[in-house]
């Protein structure tokens, strides 16, 4: 369908045309297809009489289906509210599939099976849809029926020892952000970009499994596995650099300020700021591997100097001497940031029901399509009637 829509002659950018229907629920599926809705593809929320429960984290202004998380997770979606246990919802749903590129779920294989909609009975109705399913666990161990949210995925990868190994503190504890559902969800729409390029060249569909487990696992080690890639391995696991206690921003005289040279002449152009080039003849800074080895008392060398200045006053030098470096801020600080408000990064729009909101503008720029209108986060049910008509 999608290639037949995309030959049209008006002129289409992104991914107009593309038409996803999307039963995830959370984070990481919606995360996912809100890049992709971002990108212009069509993206139909099914929600349950209830609601996905993200629409209930955070406060709420005048409707507590509209909950701030859910304002920013999932913009540009239209929300359909179908109750898949009852035959009439269900066949409503079916309708739809001859007409979607991608079906993209998050439900248990054997509960969505029960319900009409596994791979083989959507790929009935439309032999050459793209069929998603986001999973706790790869569907082919022995996991695979185990329920997945972040902690879990956190703890199952051993990113909660991260922390212990840092500062010593032996209890396991998350990273402070849903980065394995937001991770996920990044190689959710990865994967289904891929497939769509797939399906485009050769007009076939296909099923596409995105594991949490697999794929947070997968962006964790990139470093930690460390000189386990090795076999044997000549070496623990972990990156010495990002697991060093004295690793944090360095205090200045008002504040903290992250400072990384990270090149050798970043090195010795700062160690000449501070007035120590010195320091770089001692044994134990005088060659790279010498640094890495000694990472923890160079870290601290460089805290003793750093408080000599305010922090602006570091910023200037640092740029002038273009040694990479940033003020370490914090979340409250983030709205009044130059650099976002030069680049419109926060905007203030108006919802149409929850009023005056600030959303954050999609990262990424592309030339073929600078000013396209974003959507807004829809309200339980939205669009039914818009999608299957009155009655």
């Amino acid at each position: 369908m999608a290639a037949e829509r995309l030959g049209e002659t008006r002129a289409m950018t992104m991914l107009e045309g593309i038409r996803i229907i999307d039963l995830t629920s959370v984070i990481f599926g919606p995360y996912a297809t809100q890049m992709l809705a971002d990108m212009g593809a069509e993206v139909i929320k099914v929600e349950s009489p209830i609601g996905d429960m993200i629409r209930y984290l955070g406060s709420s202004r005048t409707d507590p289906t509209m909950g701030s998380i859910h304002m920013t997770v999932n913009r540009g979606k239209k929300s359909l509210l179908l109750d898949l246990k009852n035959s009439e919802d269900a066949d409503k749903l079916r309708s739809l599939i001859p007409t979607a590129d991608v079906f993209f779920h998050n439900i248990r294989a054997n509960a969505i099976d029960r319900l009409g909609f596994g791979q083989a009975a959507v790929r009935a109705l439309n032999s050459e849809v793209i069929y998603v399913h986001a999973v706790g666990f790869g569907q082919n161990g022995p996991y695979a029926d185990l329920q997945a949210y972040d902690d879990v995925i956190q703890a199952a990868t051993g990113t909660t020892s991260l922390l212990p190994m840092v500062d010593g503190d032996p209890r396991p504890r998350y990273f402070p952000s849903l980065i394995a559902d937001k991770v996920s969800g990044l190689y959710g729409a990865q994967a289904i970009l891929a497939a769509i390029v797939h399906k485009l060249r050769t007009g076939k569909g296909q099923n596409v499994e995105v594991p949490m487990f697999e794929c947070f696992t997968n962006f964790m080690l990139e470093e930690h596995l460390r000189d386990q890639v090795f076999v044997p391995p000549i070496g623990p696991f972990g990156y010495p650099r990002q697991l060093d206690p004295e690793r944090q921003p360095f205090p200045t005289a008002d504040g903290y300020i992250s400072i990384v040279p990270y090149t050798e002449q970043s090195m010795v152009d700062l160690m000449d700021l501070f007035g120590v080039p010195e320091l770089l003849e001692e044994e134990r800074f005088k060659s790279r591997p010498a640094r890495m080895a000694n990472i923890s008392q160079l870290y601290a060398e460089i805290a003793k100097l750093t408080p000599s200045r305010t922090t602006a006053e570091w910023l200037a030098l640092m740029a002038e001497n273009e040694i990479p470096a940033m003020v370490a801020r914090g979340l409250d600080d983030i709205f009044n940031d130059p650099h976002l408000q030069a680049t419109n990064f926060f905007r203030q729009r108006t919802h149409p029901t929850e009023g005056e909101y600030r959303e954050m503008a999609p990262p990424i720029r592309f030339s073929a399509d600078p000013n396209r209108e974003l959507g807004v986060a829809p309200r339980l049910g939205e669009h039914n009637e818009a999608v299957f008509g009155k009655g």
